[in-house]
């Protein structure tokens, strides 16, 4: 095996624990913590919400909304073509990384409707179904649906969802507004920034959990990895060679996990091929369902031990198997603070 070293998965849980800051929160701002973990899964309007909230100091909703209001953080299509809140200079990284991938929104279709998609937007906000019309009722399309050359045209416009949609108690209707034309970025130079920044805040790594993550080619990543050298090179227990970055954390595995809650979609749950570092297996299907929804979970000594919700205002948590006494009291006084976050 290389003689490299040999991390445990409770080794890998310590080290992605203290680079998600779920071993202790910090005073962050809100960008800052999104600029660390590349981005915030925002399919679920609260998600983002509820996921700096776990990992933070004193985070307020109003924060957010107001950076979504100025347009410092944009919720856009990024990683594995899911729909992210991200800065909005990371939209433009990110945008460049993956140019070269053949994301559908880089077809010869979406080029051509794109200026079009733009002009509409050029008056104000543009919800869905008047766009869809307008695609239809102006353009050839070859037999690709209306919605879906919609779908493709308005990411290769760079137009994102309106602030609105992004906020804690958004609006169900999806509309759409232009941004500025992103800061250019040399593609390969953007590719290996992603990479380290993946690392930094999900590693030590695969070549398959950075596909995983990123949805991009082998080819493309190797390449970006080269350009990241001289990196630290680990083995898991199967024997797959991890790579990260130097000088990151990697916490004894014996490092006290506080009991976390995280919302649905969390990254933390999808950035690697082999999730077991976070999600132990028995586990994975009663988390991650069949049509990919995420459910929402909790952290007991760093993994995944049950799924949460809120009903009339209370947490309501719903362990997988009968916890410890002490882990019951922290989960109850966590689900506490939690329900005041949610009131707030």
């Amino acid at each position: 095996m290389g003689g490299e070293r040999v991390l445990t998965v409770r080794e890998l849980n310590r080290a992605v624990l203290a680079r998600q800051l779920l071993l202790d929160r910090k005073r962050l701002p809100a960008t800052a913590l999104i600029e660390r973990l590349v981005g915030l899964q925002a399919q679920w309007p609260s998600s983002p919400y509820v996921g700096i909230w776990t990992r933070t100091t004193g985070f307020k909703r109003e924060t957010l909304e107001r950076l979504l209001a100025r347009g410092d953080v944009v919720k856009a299509t990024a990683m594995r073509q899911t729909l992210h809140l991200v800065t909005k200079s990371d939209y433009a990284l990110i945008r460049a990384a993956m140019s070269e991938t053949n994301f559908p929104w880089d077809s010869k279709l979406a080029g051509r409707l794109a200026p079009s998609v733009r002009e509409l937007a050029a008056a104000g906000p543009v919800a869905s179904a008047d766009a869809i019309a307008y695609i239809e009722q102006n353009h050839e399309l070859n037999g690709v649906s209306p919605r879906r050359a919609w779908q493709y045209a308005r990411v290769r416009a760079h137009l994102v969802h309106h602030h609105e949609t992004a906020l804690w108690r958004a609006r169900p209707v999806g509309r759409f507004v232009a941004i500025d034309e992103p800061v250019a970025h040399v593609p390969l130079e953007a590719r290996a920034e992603l990479i380290r920044r993946y690392l930094a805040a999900f590693g030590p790594s695969s070549l398959r959990d950075i596909c995983q993550w990123s949805m991009m080619h082998v080819p493309e990543l190797k390449a970006s990895l080269a350009v990241l050298e001289p990196l630290r090179r680990f083995r898991d227990e199967q024997g797959r060679e991890l790579f990260d970055i130097q000088r990151a954390p990697l916490p004894d595995p014996d490092t006290p996990a506080p009991v976390r809650f995280l919302p649905k979609w969390d990254n933390v749950l999808l950035a690697w091929d082999v999730r077991t570092r976070v999600l132990p297996e028995p586990y994975r299907k009663r988390v991650i369902r069949v049509n990919g929804d995420v459910a929402p979970t909790f952290l007991v000594d760093g993994f995944v031990a049950g799924t949460w919700s809120v009903d009339g205002g209370r947490v309501v948590t719903m362990p997988f198997a009968k916890l410890p006494r002490a882990a019951q009291h922290e989960l109850a006084d966590e689900a506490g603070r939690l329900e005041a976050f949610v009131a707030d």
